[in-house]
């Protein structure tokens, strides 16, 4: 019996815990939230695909939700020269122009409507304004109106248009829905161009880098090599088994990120050859923390501090210098620093941009700064204001140059 009345207690309060949670349910989502939480996360959907830009994969893939906010029965999305990019349609619109005089009247119908939604948009691009088609004709196929709305840039441009077919007659609140579908989706667009923009920017810099750092360390490590090709044989081949590695990876294609294992792997390279070069008068010091070497950072941010601190702090120096490479876990971030006991520059002038140096074997001007703007701007556009590059400096005290590196960064990977 008590195990009865147990069981007839759980159920009882099993039953109110469930009524409870209906009316908790009932009182803190309202229909209109719903409704709220619903758009967002459809806009959220079709934000997903048109983030990476306006084609025939992203439109295809945006159009369902695109279609979902506006609640039209059939939708469709055309590039800037007003070819189809992507169809979406409820099977019952065509259906009701189907009238049984052929077994594909349906599918012709939706073809003929692709077509007149097609025309709209065309004719939405070239005007750039929205265009609304009403011709009877359309009943025949199932539908009211075509109304179709250009995908408009801030700058003035048209970057297509979304046309709706609608099956009565387009009510305010649907051309209103559409305006803002298109000016939302315009948006999402034009952002995907930004960051194709900034990856392009991003490429051009790291071919730039490329071109400022190569010609002098080619020049001086060819003749390095040609030093020991009678001396000694063996150095000399080596010398030029680590140049052919040093500038594979430098000139590789492949990604705008990578570890700082592969970029510590080049900087020894480098180093390798630098040193055939000063002999003695260069020493080196690495202090790698294991546990950051998995890290994720621009291509090619080291290599300008290192070879700044050979070329303008222990080159600069008759008897040489020591470089120390450090890199240590701090937290959520790594912080590596390039330091020399060189001679040092002056900071404003580092600052100024103005800093010039006389390179002995030319005899002519460069810039002592090599690249630190480049690695500076290439760091904030990644992390953020906070991630840029910090210049210690002075006379005659050397040089040190840190960066601090976010550990993990969604969407940054090598």
């Amino acid at each position: 019996m008590s195990a009865l009345l147990g069981a007839v207690a759980g159920a009882a309060a099993a039953t109110m815990a469930i009524v409870f949670w209906l009316r908790t349910r009932r009182t803190l989502t309202t229909p209109t939230e719903r409704a709220v939480h619903e758009a967002l996360h459809t806009a959220s959907l079709a934000a997903r695909s048109l983030r990476e830009g306006l084609d025939s994969e992203s439109a295809s893939a945006a159009v369902p939700h695109l279609r979902r906010l506006t609640s039209a029965p059939a939708m469709l999305v055309a590039g800037p020269d007003g070819d189809v990019l992507a169809w979406d349609c409820d099977p019952d619109l065509a259906a009701r122009g189907h009238d049984d005089t052929g077994p594909h009247t349906g599918d012709d119908a939706e073809q003929r409507l692709t077509e007149r939604a097609r025309a709209t948009a065309a004719r939405a691009i070239d005007g750039a304004r929205r265009v609304l088609d009403s011709d009877p004709g359309l009943a025949g196929d199932g539908a009211r109106a075509v109304v179709a709305q250009p995908l408009t840039s801030e700058h003035g441009g048209v970057l297509g248009a979304l046309a709706v077919v609608t099956a009565d007659e387009p009510s305010p609140g649907l051309l209103g829905a559409l305006g803002e579908v298109a000016r939302y989706a315009s948006g999402q667009i034009e952002l995907a161009d930004l960051d194709a923009s900034r990856a392009r920017l991003d490429r051009a810099e790291v071919r730039a880098l490329r071109a400022q750092i190569s010609p002098h360390f080619i020049y001086n490590a060819l003749n390095t090599v040609a030093s020991f090709v009678r001396t000694d044989p063996a150095r000399a081949r080596e010398l030029i088994l680590e140049f052919a590695d040093f500038t594979r990876y430098s000139f590789r294609s492949a990604g705008e990120y990578t570890l700082l294992s592969d970029e510590l792997r080049n900087i020894d390279r480098y180093l390798t050859l630098e040193r055939a070069r000063f002999g003695q008068s260069l020493q080196v010091v690495l202090r790698i923390a294991p546990e950051v070497l998995g890290v994720v950072l621009p291509f090619l941010a080291l290599q300008p501090l290192v070879e700044n601190a050979v070329r303008h702090g222990i080159a600069g120096k008759p008897e040489g210098g020591t470089v120390t490479i450090t890199a240590t876990d701090e937290g959520t971030d790594c912080v590596v620093s390039v330091e020399d006991d060189g001679v040092g520059m002056d900071p404003e002038l580092l600052r100024s941009g103005s800093l010039d140096t006389v390179d002995a074997s030319r005899g002519v001007k460069e810039a002592a700064h090599v690249g630190l703007a480049n690695v500076d701007d290439r760091l904030r556009a990644a992390f953020g204001d906070d991630y840029g590059l910090v210049v210690e400096t002075a006379p005659g005290a050397g040089t040190k140059v840190s960066m601090r590196v976010p550990k993990y960064r969604p969407g940054i990977r090598p």
